[in-house]
């Protein structure tokens, strides 16, 4: 399998853009998001890396990942998003219809913030997928529910170890609920 390291990108945003606006996904990437620290553009970067390419990422690659972006979600797409989360309840003249188009600027540098990102984590995709390629690796995972289960509970695990191992327990709920909407539109 060869594809172009711009291609893989912009399947990759699409593919994110699409799941994330399927029933419940956006409610459940929050919640994974908001309770485990996840970030939601590399959980479904793996989940693409899984569905798409029959990948699944090994918890090494998962902090590879993490190491790739994490400065720019940190320093650029939080910061973002706070300034966005703010606007709707203050300071004043927040929340008014005045601000309320400023805020929907910030929702649009936001996104295109983590269109960026995602460029990161498939730059890295690509460079994983050669050295899959290289050892005769690539596309050996089939597609199948469980896989990407185990996927998506690897991002989780990962980013719950970094802020001392809260149970994935109660976020177990969320995961299912993104693994049927990918599913749903792998089938």
């Amino acid at each position: 399998m060869t594809i172009s390291r711009a291609d893989l990108e912009a399947e990759s945003w699409a593919f994110a853009l699409d799941v994330y606006a399927r029933p419940g996904v956006a409610d459940a990437c929050l919640k994974v998001q908001g309770e485990a620290s996840v970030d939601v553009m590399m959980f479904l970067v793996v989940a693409f890396a899984f569905v798409r390419l029959h990948i699944l990422l090994t918890p090494a690659e998962i902090r590879e990942m993490d190491e790739a972006c994490r400065l720019w979600r940190e320093q650029i797409v939080w910061p973002l998003r706070a300034i966005r989360s703010r606007l709707k309840s203050g300071p004043s003249p927040a929340p008014s219809s005045e601000t309320e188009q400023f805020r929907s600027n910030i929702k649009t540098v936001e996104l295109a913030a983590e269109r960026l990102q995602n460029q990161l984590l498939t730059e890295l995709l690509t460079k994983l997928l050669a050295d899959r390629a290289s050892h005769g690796t690539l596309g050996q995972s089939a597609v199948e529910a469980d896989g990407l289960r185990s996927a998506l509970r690897s991002v989780v695990m990962h980013f719950l170890e970094k802020r001392g191992n809260k149970p994935i327990g109660e976020l177990v709920r969320s995961i299912d609920e993104i693994v049927d909407a990918v599913m749903q539109g792998a089938r």
